[in-house]
């Protein structure tokens, strides 16, 4: 049997089509992260509150991108077009805000298919950098970003008190870039 695999970039009527996979992702990979009430903050309030990623999908500098497997979004990307790495104000970029995938979807080639076409995506807005942040104790998933041509440029912490209710060893973050022209 065949597995028919679509990627597609979505449109202002996605929302929920992004919110409900969102969360379900979010749970399956980062409730260890947080102390109570943490997490349903972080996915109510902050990243995937509806007027926010209707707010996102109306924005001409925001696109996301669905990914289904035989019809079912088993996971998603957020790129912002038109950004600067931090610190360093003068190269024009394109950053990978969120990439996430369902559990059953990772090692099958899905996320390097996103990543393929997030580097097209900079190459066709001619861009000189791609970009995104990973939490530090992501190890598996810097390892991913290392195979495919990312390198460690940096380092942050999440700021408080936004991030008080994040569990103190987890608020550590790596920029990871890459050449778009390589």
């Amino acid at each position: 049997m065949t597995i028919v695999i679509t990627i597609k970039k979505a449109s202002l009527k996605d929302a929920e089509n992004i919110i409900k996979p969102a969360r379900e992702i979010y749970k399956e990979h980062y409730l260890h992260l947080w102390l109570a009430g943490g997490a349903e903050w972080y996915m109510t309030t902050y990243a995937y509150a509806p007027d926010k990623i209707e707010k996102e999908l109306a924005d001409t500098n925001i696109e996301y991108y669905l990914l289904a497997q035989d019809g079912n979004i088993t996971g998603y990307m957020k790129l912002v077009l038109t950004t600067t790495l931090p610190d360093n104000k003068m190269t024009a970029a394109l950053e990978i805000e969120r990439i996430y995938l369902h559990q059953s979807s990772i090692g099958k080639g899905f996320g390097k298919k996103m990543m393929e076409l997030a580097l097209l995506r900079a190459t066709q807005l001619q861009k000189e950098i791609i970009f995104l942040k990973a939490m530090d104790s992501a190890t598996n998933a810097m390892s991913f970003y290392k195979s495919i041509g990312y390198s460690i440029c940096g380092n942050l912490q999440l700021p408080l008190p936004e991030f008080e209710l994040m569990k103190k060893e987890y608020r550590g973050m790596v920029i990871l870039k890459r050449k778009v022209a390589e």
